[in-house]
């Protein structure tokens, strides 16, 4: 069908989340997959989706004019296919912002396990990710709840570096205590989330938080055993779907405060 990709579904995927992600609507994912459960979903099932597209409208278009629509000579975007140069900012921020923290998570957890020298400094410019985006949120919900994500999202940078110690060390006890403590962290992050925006759904973003922490905690296995090349090509994957929950972070706010 044209204007349609293949998509397999990932662990954690909701039809909801998809969405958000491809810029299209749950209506359409359902209809162009007829059949298809969106409460039991599986692991490498392969759905259709047609993504929405995006388009500036700062400067009148034209059909062969750079930014016309791709695939759509002849055509304007309709109201629905259109975000606005704002939306793309914060989207843009958002995905630096958490960028950012994935790839600074990286490089500490580089620092733990070959015992690098600017390994605490690492740490402290990981621990500043937080705050760049209690920043950001205080501009929408205020210094109090900005604050409250800021020590939930510390705690989970804090608590992922006790598990990378635990791990190089090889105390499975430790690990297993660390592991624990980093989902419930995660869930709670999930919850607040949730609790400041009627667009970010506690189902998803627990979904999507968890996900998180399954591929940073494989890409640490990794690292730690040895296996450089897996850890590498795994970050790929921790990229992209950080990359993911920015794309929604961010459309929820415009959402929720389209001024």
């Amino acid at each position: 069908m044209n204007g349609t990709i293949r998509y397999s579904i990932r662990p954690y995927d909701t039809i909801w989340m998809l969405a958000q992600v491809f810029n299209t609507t749950v209506d359409s994912i359902l209809g162009l997959n007829p059949g298809i459960d969106p409460r039991n979903l599986q692991i490498g099932q392969v759905i259709t989706i047609q993504p929405g597209y995006q388009y500036y409208p700062d400067t009148p278009r034209t059909p062969g004019m750079p930014g016309a629509m791709p695939g759509r000579p002849g055509t304007m975007p309709s109201e629905d296919e259109v975000i606005s140069r704002v939306e793309a900012d914060l989207t843009d921020y958002m995905r630096m912002l958490w960028n950012q923290h994935v790839a600074w998570t990286r490089m500490a957890v580089m620092g733990i396990v070959h015992d690098l020298p600017e390994t605490d400094m690492m740490i402290q410019r990981l621990l500043r990710n937080p705050q760049d985006f209690a920043n950001v949120l205080a501009s929408f919900y205020g210094e109090e709840e900005a604050q409250r994500f800021e020590e939930l999202f510390s705690q989970h940078i804090t608590i992922a570096a006790d598990l990378v110690r635990a791990a190089k060390a090889g105390d499975t006890a430790a690990v297993q205590e660390a592991e624990q403590r980093w989902y419930e962290n995660a869930d709670e992050i999930a919850s607040y989330l949730a609790s400041l925006n009627p667009n970010w759904h506690e189902e998803d973003w627990s979904a999507m938080m968890n996900e998180h922490l399954d591929l940073l905690g494989e890409n640490v296995t990794n690292m730690v055993a040895g296996n450089y090349e897996e850890s590498i090509n795994g970050y790929d994957d921790v990229e992209a779907q950080a990359l993911e929950m920015a794309d929604i972070m961010a459309e929820g706010l415009y959402e929720q405060f389209p001024g």
